[in-house]
């Protein structure tokens, strides 16, 4: 494996497991076993690091759910069966996108651009299932299961997780059900 590569699958670790403000770029060094001088040179600061395992961060969720969602015959409902799945895994941390930004949003407009790009990417897939599956507004849709979905993880991280996969599931085919029959917002 490539040192830049180990470098950012040592930091991906700690900084979803650790938070970034808490990992260090030596113990992203000792983890990754590659010398600090060759880490810099991959990476010039840990800004650009966080950058990068956010980026890489993506692409691994984003396929991993449009993988299981893609071909089942209810894709708003795959979306969060995936997420049960998600919240059951040993090393769930919660989203690391609004985690990262949560640390570093404020100062970091680089942090702040790729949560950005991350979240409008989900949005856009939403709304993109959520027109196949004949819903009068996907736009307002996309932003009802986001909203969902958001508030799922963070309520995951504190409570019982499969609670707040189940509920957002029902929250969300309720909302997509009463957009599909008649265009009007959940009354």
């Amino acid at each position: 494996m490539e040192h830049a590569e180990r470098v950012l699958t040592a930091a991906a670790d700690l900084f979803y497991r650790r938070g970034v403000r808490a990992v260090g770029m030596d113990e992203v060094r000792a983890a990754s076993g590659v010398s600090l001088k060759r880490l810099y040179q991959c990476y010039p600061s840990k800004e650009a690091l966080v950058v990068a395992y956010l980026e890489r961060r993506d692409e691994r969720w984003m396929s991993s759910l449009t993988g299981y969602v893609a071909g089942r015959p209810d894709p708003v409902t795959a979306v969060f069966e995936w997420l049960e799945r998600w919240f059951g895994e040993d090393d769930f941390r919660g989203c690391g996108f609004v985690n990262a930004y949560g640390e570093l949003g404020v100062e970091s407009d680089a942090v702040r651009e790729v949560v950005r790009r991350h979240k409008e990417r989900l949005r856009a897939y939403l709304r993109e299932l959520a027109a196949k599956a004949g819903a009068a507004d996907p736009g307002l849709v996309a932003e009802q299961l986001l909203v969902l979905i958001d508030g799922a993880t963070a309520v995951a991280m504190v409570s019982p997780r499969e609670a707040a996969a189940t509920a957002a599931r029902a929250a969300g085919l309720a909302a997509a059900a009463i957009m599909a029959a008649d265009g009007t917002p959940g009354r």
